[in-house]
């Protein structure tokens, strides 16, 4: 099994937090109870990305949709979820284009407000050789800080099987207070919760404030979604699988740590049952923006089309990594996030290609 990218452990972060109430008392909602299968809050913005065929200098950039809670909803629409979506964007052009996208990609824009308080938050990207990725963001303020309360359907929180949330929503102490609130209002109602750091260091005044919010999204999450070098600053631990002990020692509420370490592959860990695989390795690389978010949305989809039983055996995992770490890997191929979601056929292909 891999280590976790640095050779020196970090002394890690944990602070101690009261867990999930209700693990034990919660399940899957029947999907004839729920209007949603996945809705989630957070950013919705555009990635400006260098235009590979252009050749001037200063270079080109394309806008691309964005922000990982929609593309992790695009995936999940993709593979025939019902997905409803939860943020802000401003009252300009770029808030029109985001509605629209969302929109053709089978999102629900229900909870998607327009306004003209700041403008829509924009984000430009470097991508190095190898398709890894830096982030300079338009933000201060932007449009998603600003979503209020009173602006939230109810419906987006009590009619979803699982609600999904990250931390770029609670950088701001007002976006904060509202994405707990949602939170509180989501996992009362009987929905199950699923978190991704996600952590971006230039959105955050400083790191105190940036590891408090983590440490309450673990504290109050099911299901984990978290980088390798953000398991590492989390717990301390450079081999993946004493971090994962670590993680479900200090957080038992978590049923599913889902850990990606880019092209060295993905790890599912239970607590008592382990996973990792491989990347694909048959694909060109030429920008990773949203495959992460893509992995989460099929493991997502995945727990929702099996149940408990997808993570009830080693065997589960494993299906539910490759799965996942297929559709990761088309993602890698595509310029953009948003519109690049493979369908099930084309991760199908993949997988029997690669096996």
């Amino acid at each position: 099994m891999p280590s976790i990218r640095s050779d020196q452990a970090s002394p890690g972060i944990f602070i101690a937090f009261p867990p999930n109430p209700r693990f034990n008392e919660r399940d899957l909602m029947p999907p004839e109870q729920s209007t949603y299968d996945v809705t989630a809050i957070g950013e919705t913005l555009v990635d400006f990305t260098p235009d590979p065929t252009s050749r001037l200098r200063p270079p080109v950039f394309q806008a691309n949709p964005g922000g990982a809670p929609c593309n992790v909803l695009a995936m999940l629409a993709r593979l025939g979820r019902r997905t409803g979506f939860i943020g802000k964007v401003g009252d300009d052009i770029f808030g029109r284009l985001l509605r629209a996208r969302i929109l053709e990609a089978g999102i629900d824009d229900a909870g998607l407000v327009s306004g003209g308080e700041a403008c829509t938050t924009l984000a430009f990207v470097h991508i190095s050789e190898t398709g890894d990725r830096d982030f300079s963001f338009f933000r201060n303020p932007g449009a998603d800080m600003m979503l209020r309360w009173e602006e939230i359907p109810p419906t987006l929180l009590r009619q979803t099987r699982i609600f999904h949330f990250g931390t770029i929503s609670m950088t701001h102490q007002d976006i904060r207070n509202v994405t707990k609130k949602a939170v509180a209002c989501a996992r009362g109602a009987g929905a199950l919760l699923s978190f991704d750091p996600n952590i971006r260091l230039p959105l955050w005044k400083n790191r105190a404030s940036m590891r408090r919010q983590i440490v309450y999204g673990c504290g109050q999450c099911d299901i984990l979604k978290i980088e390798a070098n953000e398991l590492q600053l989390l717990t301390g631990q450079t081999d993946w699988e004493r971090a994962a002990d670590a993680l479900h020692r200090s957080f038992p509420n978590i049923r599913l740590a889902l850990i990606t370490a880019g092209a060295r592959g993905s790890g599912a860990s239970t607590g008592s049952l382990r996973s990792w695989q491989p990347t694909f390795r048959n694909v060109d690389t030429i920008d990773t923006t949203g495959a992460g978010d893509a992995f989460l949305g099929a493991c997502l989809a995945f727990l929702l089309e099996h149940g408990p039983e997808a993570i009830s055996t080693a065997g589960h995992l494993d299906r539910m990594l490759l799965f996942a770490n297929a559709a990761a890997s088309i993602v890698t191929t595509r310029r953009g996030a948003l519109a690049s979601m493979p369908a099930r056929g084309e991760i199908n292909a993949l997988i029997a290609a690669a096996h």
